[in-house]
């Protein structure tokens, strides 16, 4: 039996909610939850090479690749070393999830040109703070993709032979 008091979302919301569904950190979501990021969305084309933040900066904003591709780099010396290239239906910028934080990483884009979703810190602030359950998934997700990180330079530093010391880390 269909529920007439069940809200019922426009085919571009619906294609939103799908295409925020499949992206890390959203994708605990029910579209009713999605549906609270709508007013906060703003769509954004970058062009080659143009740098969409840098490192040190503060986190003002996620982003979500919907064409195109950025590259994730880390600053060393005067070059930018990749870490990492993202490309559709991949967020970045992730560390906006949290407060007072600053980027640790630069990115750049790649591609001719990125189409981006941007949602500000301020609009996920608003949302936190009047719906913890959004505010537990996401963060759930940020933790768990924090961890499968931690793994990987783990690992990686494994594989390297140690050219760095790891208590340098915590210091």
């Amino acid at each position: 039996m269909l529920n007439p008091f069940k809200k019922k979302y426009s085919g571009s919301e619906l294609k939103t909610f799908d295409f925020l569904s499949r992206v890390k950190f959203f994708n605990r979501l029910k579209n009713s939850e999605l549906e609270r990021f709508l007013p906060g969305i703003h769509y954004r084309k970058y062009k080659k090479d143009e740098v969409v933040f840098f490192s040190k900066d503060p986190s003002q904003a996620i982003y979500i690749v919907r064409n195109g591709s950025v590259n994730l780099t880390i600053d060393i010396k005067d070059n930018f070393e990749g870490i990492l290239k993202v490309k559709g239906g991949e967020c970045f910028g992730e560390n906006a999830l949290l407060e007072n934080t600053n980027r640790v990483y630069t990115a750049i884009v790649e591609s001719d040109e990125a189409d981006l979703m941007v949602i500000p810190h301020y609009a996920i602030q608003e949302i936190f703070d009047s719906n913890a359950e959004i505010k537990s998934k996401m963060i759930t997700s940020l933790a768990e993709f924090y961890n499968e990180n931690n793994h990987r330079l783990f690992k990686s530093y494994q594989s390297s032979f140690g050219f760095f010391s790891l208590n340098q880390m915590f210091k």
